[in-house]
């Protein structure tokens, strides 16, 4: 008799909870049995679920599905990617009041879903497979509407609330534990072709419609609030807000990305 590898145990937390959730949620909405099937129950893994929503959200007639698949699979194996999934994933569960268990940013957030999909052509970009990469960059765009280089450094837990016209640039590096919200920019302030992108720190916290432009470091758990457009330097563990920013006061707590306390007071 087939058992599944949750009964065997796989060793995986964050997986064996997903499949739970996975089997709770089909018994409440069988409707939605195909995608739950297919996204989460059909696989042994969390890397094999990932490499499959990928390669469907970002197939095309210029790119089969079984070809993306193909791609990522190879990309979340050989570039270890396993543990920054795992990392944003839990990110976005313990940061987003509007995410309620494991499997809905898997299923149904496009942060997330645009995350990993990043992280597969940041791998290609740093094998040399800069066309390929340059796909990845342009369907993530055209599916999600965020638009990463895939040249950008970006750590594990990166949590994107909303996800919407995000933009982040060729040479911008983003911490560990990182999080930000909609309509932030970490863009250029020319045509330049050096390092001009921001470089921003651990524990981060960077509100609605932030822009923070040039090569410029904001410290780790700092504050940038929302609608500010920072172009200086920020220390870590400050808040700043305003436009242009200024020092508005200091962080509020110890891990602001964590928080997610956007109250200047």
């Amino acid at each position: 008799m087939a058992q599944t590898a949750l009964e065997f145990g796989t060793l995986d937390p964050v997986w064996d909870k997903m499949v739970l959730e996975a089997q709770c949620a089909l018994k409440k909405e069988p409707l939605l049995g195909a995608m739950i099937h297919s996204s989460i129950l059909h696989h042994s893994s969390l890397d094999s679920a990932l490499s499959y929503r990928i390669a469907l959200k970002l197939a095309s007639s210029e790119m089969p599905e079984q070809i993306l698949r193909e791609i990522s699979d190879h990309a979340i194996k050989e570039g270890g990617l396993s543990a920054f999934s795992r990392a944003d994933l839990v990110a976005v569960r313990d940061r987003d009041p509007a995410c309620h268990n494991l499997t809905q940013p898997l299923l149904f957030f496009k942060g997330f879903q645009a995350i990993q999909s990043y992280r597969v052509g940041h791998f290609l970009w740093m094998s040399g497979r800069k066309d390929l990469a340059y796909f990845f960059q342009s369907r993530i765009s055209e599916v999600f509407g965020i638009d990463i280089h895939p040249a950008a450094m970006i750590g594990k837990g990166l949590m994107i609330d909303h996800a919407h016209s995000i933009v982040i640039g060729e040479t911008a590096v983003v911490g560990n534990n990182v999080s930000m919200l909609h309509s932030v920019t970490l863009g250029g302030t020319g045509k330049q072709d050096d390092d001009r992108h921001p470089k921003i720190g651990n524990g981060v916290m960077i509100g609605a419609g932030a822009k923070v432009l040039g090569n410029i470091k904001v410290g780790h758990c700092s504050r940038i609030a929302a609608g500010s457009v920072v172009l200086h330097e920020v220390p870590p563990c400050k808040t700043v807000a305003g436009v242009p920013a200024k020092i508005v006061g200091n962080a509020g707590c110890d891990q602001p990305s964590v928080m997610m306390d956007q109250l200047l007071g």
